[in-house]
């Protein structure tokens, strides 16, 4: 089997179930972002090493996100079903792993940071940003047509993730956050602790 089929020459693209859209379309836009995070992903783990402790579940997030891209490919007027299997748990698993991350940092996750550090950490933080473009168009496919709600909370998590990956590889090698500001509701809070001035007497 060739792996050109001329079907996309005049700027159209075949959906689950047998629909052609425009190329532009937002369900392949967003898929298409997702298939860009998943991609710089791949990147990432090859950088890591085959015996990173991390691979197996960046392995298991890869996996998924063709899962969820082989459900957005499919309109939900769509007959045909999609057998591909939904990972229902993947936000549940994100938030433990983060958790697990976050207890083993010396500093805890006060700031907004430059992205940067070494490569590990930056390539974590362009997955990051690649997922929250991805993010941002699923909720303009969602505008437009349903979507199963594992979906967008299993997308808003990983660009969590990947932003306490970016903060674990550093803190891993000794290198040195580079920060911005404190996150805003870490201001108003230590604003509120702060002692308040004396009222002069009524």
């Amino acid at each position: 089997m060739k792996i050109y089929t001329k079907k996309g020459d005049a700027g159209t693209t075949g959906l689950f179930g047998g629909s052609r859209v425009p190329k532009d379309d937002v369900r392949v836009e967003c898929m298409g972002d997702l298939d860009e995070a998943n991609s710089t992903l791949g990147l990432l783990r090859v950088k890591l090493g085959a015996e990173h402790a991390w691979q197996p579940q960046l392995h298991t997030i890869q996996k998924d996100l063709m899962d969820m891209m082989s459900h957005l490919a499919r309109p939900s007027d769509a007959k045909k079903v999609n057998t591909n299997p939904m990972p229902a748990e993947g936000a549940r698993q994100c938030e433990e792993w983060i958790d697990e991350l976050e207890g083993q940092m010396k500093t805890a996750s006060d700031y907004f940071l430059l992205p940067g550090g070494n490569e590990v950490s930056a390539l974590c933080h362009v997955v990051r940003t690649q997922m929250r473009r991805g993010e941002r168009r699923l909720v303009s496919l969602m505008a437009t047509d349903a979507v199963d709600p594992v979906i967008p909370a299993y997308i808003n998590r990983l660009s969590d993730l990947f932003f306490t990956l970016a903060r674990a590889e550093m803190d891993q090698a000794g290198v040195a956050e580079e920060k911005w500001q404190l996150f805003l509701y870490k201001r108003f809070k230590r604003a509120e602790d702060a002692p308040q001035p004396e009222q002069p007497a009524a």
